[in-house]
């Protein structure tokens, strides 16, 4: 059954009025949602340093232990080289293991430089882990102390934010899907939450500017859905008469002067 004009902006009055209780419910817990979800995206933020900082601690301890292998390795070779220094048969062998002495020697002081630097490193690492574990944990209990009181805030209203869930349900099935979708994508774009607002002194409930009265007037014969031609919201009412430009009047001077030029 096609529903009238009348009847869609009824029902559109009856949703606006449920979501705007909802509004002021949710306009009592203030900033907390928002500072929630803001203290949730540091801690994973931290996390995350954290967890890179635990990352690259890793991989510094993986090179000290493979420059430690590099110095053995190195070690055992110059003690096999030696060795073969004693059976060498002329200068060129023994200058040969000499050579490769000195270079396995170089391997050690570059491995025994990298470890040190690794060290370095590591002790920078594990201050920066145990300062951002620190702001961590005031995040976290940050986080829960503002739980807490949105948690509180959201208990004294769960019973009538319940209700006015259901309301809302039933409310929207009253009205036609493609009015339904306008309506959604008005209340975003607002600010105060008001897509459907009556005319009231002359002017927009929404954004204040003056309705002229010839759209008054199609506002109150209800044939029509008009939307302000300023902000886009519903015009669903006129609650004041319709305010018209007043026509000058005469003087009454100037009246009587007139009869008596008649007269003479």
């Amino acid at each position: 059954m096609e529903r009238t004009i009348a009847q869609k902006l009824e029902a559109l009055k009856k949703l606006q009025a449920i979501d705007s209780q909802m509004d002021e419910i949710k306009k009592v817990r203030g900033a907390l949602p928002d500072e929630v979800a803001d203290l949730e995206d540091d801690i994973a933020g931290y996390q995350t340093r954290v967890d890179k900082f635990k990352g690259e601690l890793a991989e510094l301890e993986g090179n000290i232990s493979d420059h430690k292998t590099q110095i053995k390795n190195s070690e055992a070779l110059i003690k096999k080289y030696e060795e073969q220094q004693m059976n060498v048969r002329n200068n060129r062998e023994y200058d040969a293991i000499t050579k490769e002495i000195e270079l396995q020697n170089l391997e050690i002081q570059i491995s025994e430089k990298r470890i040190k630097e690794a060290f370095a490193k590591i002790e920078l690492k594990k201050e920066e882990i145990e300062k951002t574990e620190h702001s961590l944990d005031e995040r976290k209990k940050d986080l829960d102390n503002k739980k807490n009181e949105l948690e509180v805030l959201t208990k004294e209203s769960e019973a009538d934010e319940k209700k006015l869930t259901s309301d809302r349900e039933k409310a929207a099935k009253e009205i036609e899907e493609r009015l339904l979708a306008s309506y959604n994508k008005l209340r975003n774009n607002a600010r105060n939450g008001l897509a459907v607002v009556p005319v009231s002194r002359g002017a927009c409930g929404g954004c204040f500017n003056v309705v002229p009265p010839q759209r008054q007037a199609d506002i109150r014969d209800m044939k029509k859905l008009i939307v302000c031609e300023h902000c886009g919201r519903i015009l669903a009412e006129v609650t004041d008469e319709i305010v018209t430009e007043e026509k000058p009047k005469r003087s009454r001077r100037k009246a009587t002067t007139t009869k008596a030029k008649a007269k003479a």
